[in-house]
C-alpha cells in the first residue's frame, strides 16, 4: 500500500510541476518580471536595440542617478531620453505615467531630459514624445495613448508621436518647440 501511495504522490508532484511549467509558458514576456524595476530595465533594452536598428548611437549612463535612462548621440549632439512603459488599459487606450516613481513627487524638467519614449507593451508600439509636450505649459503626470475607442476627439492628440523615431534627429531647441 505504501508503494502505491508514494507512486500517487510522485504522480501528483509531476502533474503539479507540469502545470506550473504550462502556466509560465502561457504568460506574456513582461509578466515574468517580479518588479517594475526589472520590467523597466527590459524596456530600456528594447528601446536601445530599436534606436540602434534605426541607426542611432546609443549611450547608457552608469548607474541610476541620472534623470534620463538613455542618451542618443546624433551628429555629436546628445538627446536625453526617459524610457517608460505601460500595459494598463483604461477605457479608451493605454494609461502612461510620467512620474519619477511613486516615492518622488517632484516632476521632471526640461533641464533634465529632452524626450520620453513610452512603450505600450501589449501593442508592441513606441511613442517618442518631446518632453516639452508633457512638461509644458502645465506638467502632465499621465496621458492616454494608443486609443482603442475614441470617445472624445482629443484622444488622438498624441498619435503624431507613435513610432516618431525621426524626433531623435532633432536638436534640443527644436524638441522644445513641440506642443500638443
Amino acid at each position: 500500500m505504501s508503494r502505491k501511495k508514494s507512486r500517487n504522490s510522485r504522480d501528483r508532484k509531476r502533474e503539479n510541476r507540469k502545470k506550473e511549467k504550462e502556466k509560465k509558458t502561457s504568460l506574456e514576456p513582461w509578466q515574468f518580471f517580479q518588479t517594475f524595476k526589472q520590467r523597466g530595465e527590459w524596456v530600456e533594452l528594447l528601446f536601445m536595440a530599436a534606436a540602434y536598428l534605426y541607426g542611432f548611437r546609443v549611450l547608457k549612463p552608469w548607474g541610476d542617478s541620472w534623470e534620463y535612462d538613455v542618451a542618443i548621440d546624433y551628429l555629436g549632439r546628445l538627446i536625453r531620453v526617459q524610457v517608460k512603459s505601460s500595459s494598463v488599459r483604461n477605457g479608451t487606450g493605454y494609461f502612461c505615467q510620467f512620474r519619477r516613481n511613486y516615492l518622488i513627487d517632484k516632476p521632471y524638467s526640461l533641464d533634465e531630459l529632452d524626450l520620453f519614449a513610452t512603450y505600450i507593451i501589449p501593442e508592441k508600439v513606441w511613442y517618442i514624445i518631446p518632453a516639452s509636450v508633457i512638461l509644458t505649459p502645465t506638467v502632465k503626470t499621465a496621458i492616454t495613448v494608443c486609443p482603442m475607442t475614441a470617445r472624445k476627439q482629443d484622444r488622438y492628440k498624441y498619435e503624431q508621436y507613435r513610432e516618431a523615431w525621426h524626433l531623435l534627429k532633432q536638436t534640443r531647441s527644436q524638441l522644445r518647440r513641440h506642443k500638443v
